[in-house]
């Protein structure tokens, strides 16, 4: 898996008969891929298949709310470090997007603040919702979330040096041992948050009960399907340089197809298991989750000194703060892969994707039901 997902896009490089140093500068702070013009008929491909991409979940999400069997028990308390969680979340917020002299030697370093303050507060909020977090049921493996999280998305850092779809700015005085210091401290906190909301969203019956039992997803020949799913996930990436404008999505795409691809020819389970019984809250939530949590990365990045901008290829118009519109779309393939690599780390149990969700979701309800 390691070499497939760090060696296919090097590889294609080498093949192609270019340049690899230019993707291998660290830190990687100047473009090198000039992009292609705004496209009308390739916008609206992408915007079709985006709107399918929302379309169908909100499909599920109507009948869900026709089949909605319980109410979540409320313990009507947020805990006080979720109080905490949310003055972190506010003052790092005003921290990062105000200019005060004293605070200027940190104000490039700001934006893991609100951040974590975020991770404190929703993992107050689901133990306020359903008496149970990814926070307060696993502590320690909670914790491990975040050095694998920069790992993680230091990984995606390294897929972007070969479609350059975003650039830093206000970084520029950064040497290499400070660049790479702050970045792994920002890059930490994106799994935790994620996997956080995600375990939040499994606590309203919208999603839990309301997405069992819908449309059952059964493959006649899963390793055959698999197999040919990795060979097309490869050459995504094995080519993602040599044609970065055309393969640009591959970059959000591939790494998720080649995971689960390669452990369902491994015979584990996968972040798709549960669409074998038409269980689809998992898969809704996990994409939901980083959806939620990209409105808040844009936003917050939005006004920071040190702060990231989009290139993209045919569709950058019609930005949303930095980001252009279709670009929220790599959010949902984005964030099963934060649930694929989370069960990796957690297991599929603590995230509600191998087992009947109402008792991740609602453990009190069920206690004082026995009761």
């Amino acid at each position: 898996m390691a070499a497939m997902l760090l060696g296919l896009p090097l590889a294609g490089i080498l093949l192609s008969g270019r340049e690899v140093d230019f993707y291998l500068q660290f830190p990687p702070l100047t473009h090198y891929v000039r992009h292609a013009p705004f496209s009308w008929p390739i916008f609206m491909i992408y915007a079709a298949m985006d709107l399918l991409a929302v379309l169908w979940p909100a499909y599920l999400l109507s009948s869900a709310h026709r089949r909605e069997e319980r109410r979540v028990h409320r313990t009507g308390r947020l805990p006080v470090w979720g109080w905490l969680g949310l003055v972190i979340m506010l003052a790092g917020w005003l921290s990062a997007w105000t200019r005060m002299a004293w605070l200027a030697p940190l104000q490039q370093h700001t934006f893991v603040l609100p951040w974590f303050g975020y991770i404190l507060l929703v993992n107050a909020l689901c133990v306020r919702r359903t008496g149970q977090s990814l926070l307060t049921d696993a502590p320690a493996r909670f914790w491990v979330l975040f050095p694998v999280s920069a790992l993680f998305w230091w990984f995606f850092e390294y897929l972007n040096r070969f479609v350059q779809n975003w650039y830093y700015v206000g970084m520029q005085d950064f040497g290499p041992p400070a660049y790479a210091a702050f970045a792994t401290l920002a890059f930490a906190t994106v799994l935790p948050a994620v996997l956080s909301t995600h375990r939040l969203l499994l606590g309203f019956s919208i999603f839990n009960p309301g997405l069992r039992e819908i449309s059952p997803v059964r493959l006649a020949r899963p390793r055959a399907a698999a197999a040919v799913t990795l060979l097309a996930a490869a050459g995504g990436l094995l080519f993602l340089g040599v044609y970065p404008d055309w393969l640009f999505a591959f970059l959000w795409i591939s790494p998720l197809l080649i995971i689960t691809a390669l452990q369902a020819l491994g015979g584990r389970a996968t972040i798709f298991k549960p669409l074998q019984r038409g269980d689809w809250g998992p898969i809704v939530t996990g994409a939901l989750a980083a959806l939620i949590c990209g409105f808040f990365w844009e936003m917050w990045n939005f006004g920071s000194l040190a702060q990231w901008r989009y290139a993209l290829p045919y569709v950058d118009r019609y930005r949303i703060f930095a980001m252009p519109l279709l670009g929220y779309g790599g959010y949902l393939p984005f964030g099963l892969e934060c649930l694929a690599v989370g069960a990796m780390v957690l297991g599929h149990r603590p995230l509600g994707i191998d087992q009947n969700l109402r008792e991740v979701a609602c453990p009190s309800a069920l206690r004082d039901q026995d009761r």
